[in-house]
């Protein structure tokens, strides 16, 4: 059964983390906490399932890091796809690697992130890729506007009514 505190922890997990040389103990100080009773608890959802995983995304334009994404879109043998996209996954410029189903006017099943800081080094490492893997049938798609990121907020709505 998930307790009220539970629900704290888990929503102030949702949200950002403070800028700061502590930020769990903040955190935990939010929370009304000890900073070790955090990571307990943090253990506990992980071992529960009830988090999967735990990440950070930089904001890349607020540090005005220039840089050009495009999505690798591969057409590789079934077969070998597991080898494939672990060899892909492995290059540095490649933030995500996934597969996904193919349909009759879309054969590509293997995806990845490539981010550079000009487009002529995106299509040089989708080349080092093709060598390295063999697999020469793909599509590089720039990103052309990239949307508001944001994380899931869990019981937000809860939460407030009751210290309302």
């Amino acid at each position: 059964m998930m307790t009220q505190l539970d629900k704290q922890i888990i929503n102030r997990l949702g949200k950002d983390l403070p800028l700061c040389s502590q930020p769990f103990k903040r955190m935990a100080q939010e929370i009304g906490i000890e900073e070790e009773t955090l990571f307990n608890k943090i253990r506990e959802y992980q071992a529960r399932r009830w988090i999967r995983k735990f990440s950070a995304a930089l904001n890349h334009t607020s540090f005005e890091i220039a840089s050009i994404n495009a999505m690798g879109a591969w057409k590789v043998p079934e077969n070998r796809i597991q080898k494939v996209g672990r060899v892909m996954a492995s290059f540095r410029e490649v933030s995500h690697c996934y597969e996904r189903a193919t349909h009759p006017e879309w054969k590509y099943n293997l995806y990845t992130m490539i981010h550079t800081s000009n487009k002529e080094q995106c299509e040089r490492v989708a080349r080092r890729i093709s060598q390295k893997t063999g697999i020469r049938e793909y599509e590089l798609l720039y990103t052309s506007q990239e949307f508001k990121k944001t994380s899931p907020v869990y019981f937000e709505k809860e939460l407030s009514l009751q210290t309302n």
